[in-house]
């Protein structure tokens, strides 16, 4: 028989997935009824941090403020204070425990009936005050900020606060306050975590420039913090999909009829692969990691659009870098190799095999799909990519197959060219079955190794 959860005024109910106080239900959002599950379930040990962001955001990648966020929601629901805990404390460099000595553990079929959801009680949790809306937006402008207290903590815990009490009476009582455009961007980026909390127009309001500027200054800090890792795995995830699509390439031009090819020929493809695809994996991931933390109410928009931006401008740098080289080397100028085109097709594919293959997380964060999830939405993305590299191939476009074959008419000897593959489909020379094939193989690798490194969740 599932249990819950009793102690103080509160009842948990992890199977009704309720947290009532005295009889009436306190809305919580999903991740931070997880939370409070878990650390009433692993009561009689302190919680490390990491063990937290496993259990509770597995599918996601958040910020440490996250995990601080939601402690903070939980004590403001409990009616409790972090200086005087009496259910979480903070365990230094370490987590959180629940502390409440006397916690019985029922069966849910005992639980009686449950009001309707009321809002959080803040007057425990909030100093007391005639008015709380007015301690609260005193907070939110920096006016009642301890000293002691760090600002950006207090003003957040303000907005959601805020939220609580009721976001449309919040808007009003906030009008044309000095501070006011940075104020209702916060809330509008704090409304996501909080249940119940009602929308924030930025559009058509007073100050909406600087508002939006705000917002966006506010979630680019997040990027920052958030996309690092995310890049350099994706970079990885390109340049391992690019040794194996060079390997294959190799192979496939060394067994060819008639073929020539040196037996590191493989090899030599390999490396030129892990170098294109891990610089064009670094770029485009870059940009999908960037919109995956900046955007949340158009995120697959987002994705498409920085993708393919980024994909574009790493694919222009590439192609003038190269053109540089072997004018500066070999004395070939050679304007018809891939570059910004191509790089903007495959990467806004990219964005968009990974826009639908990983819905926004509804806490925030970055996805992170575990398991079969990964999987597919690796395939989906390389499928979007594979579709796009033929494309751009059939339209006269040059990925780094077609590029090399390029190189290969303008450069004798060289082994890099595409006849014995075509040969092999039957071609006398590298024609449209050749090319989409090229581009698609390109493609369905670059995007799957993409998303296998741009998933992977960092620890």
């Amino acid at each position: 028989m599932p249990r819950s959860y009793r102690f103080a005024e509160f009842t948990v109910s992890p199977s009704r997935r309720t947290l009532t106080r005295a009889g009436r239900e306190v809305p919580l959002i999903p991740r931070y009824f997880d939370l409070l599950v878990l650390l009433i379930d692993r009561r009689r040990e302190a919680v490390h941090r990491q063990d937290i962001l496993e259990s509770v955001w597995s599918d996601v990648v958040v910020s440490d403020g996250a995990l601080s966020q939601a402690v903070r929601t939980l004590r403001r629901a409990l009616g409790d204070t972090a200086r005087e805990p009496l259910f979480i404390r903070t365990m230094s460099r370490h987590g959180y425990r629940f502390i409440h000595p006397e916690v019985v553990e029922d069966e849910d079929a005992v639980l009686p009936h449950t009001s309707p959801a009321i809002a959080v009680d803040l007057a425990a949790a909030a100093p007391s005050t005639d008015d709380p809306f007015e301690t609260a937006l005193a907070r939110l402008l920096e006016d009642g900020v301890p000293v002691e207290e760090d600002p950006d903590e207090a003003r957040r815990e303000a907005a959601e606060t805020l939220h609580l009490l009721g976001t449309e009476e919040t808007l009003r009582r906030l009008d044309r306050r000095p501070g006011h455009e940075r104020a209702r961007a916060l809330l509008r980026d704090a409304r996501w975590d909080v249940a119940g909390a009602g929308p924030v127009p930025l559009l058509g309001v007073p100050g909406s420039a600087a508002a939006i500027l705000s917002l966006v200054l506010l979630r680019l800090r997040r990027a920052a913090r958030l996309a690092g890792s995310r890049w350099g795995a994706a970079s990885a995830g390109g340049a391992l999909a690019g040794i194996l699509a060079g390997l294959l390439g190799g192979l496939l031009l060394r067994l060819g009829d008639g073929s020539e090819s040196p037996t590191s020929l493989p090899l030599c493809l390999g490396l030129i692969g892990a170098l294109a695809g891990g610089t064009g994996a670094a770029g485009i991931g870059a940009g999908l990691a960037f919109a995956e933390a900046i955007a949340r109410s158009f995120r697959g928009l987002a994705l498409v659009l920085c993708g393919a931006a980024t994909g574009g401008l790493t694919g222009a740098v590439a192609h003038l870098l190269v053109r540089w080289t072997l004018a500066g080397v070999f004395g070939q100028d050679l304007s018809s190799l891939g570059g910004g085109p191509e790089g903007l097709a495959i990467g806004g594919a990219a964005g968009l095999g990974y826009a639908l293959s990983t819905p926004r997380p509804p806490g925030g964060g970055m996805a992170t799909p575990r398991g079969a999830a990964r999987i597919g939405a690796a395939l989906l993305s390389g499928a979007c990519c594979g579709i796009a590299g033929i494309v751009v191939c059939r339209l006269g476009g040059n990925l780094v197959g077609t590029s090399l074959n390029i190189l290969a008419h303008a450069y004798n000897g060289s082994h890099v060219g595409l006849l014995p593959l075509a040969r092999m489909l039957g071609e006398s020379g590298p024609g449209p079955l050749t090319r989409t094939l090229s581009g698609a193989v390109e493609g369905v690798f670059f995007g799957t190794g993409l998303v296998v490194g741009l998933t992977r969740r960092p620890r």
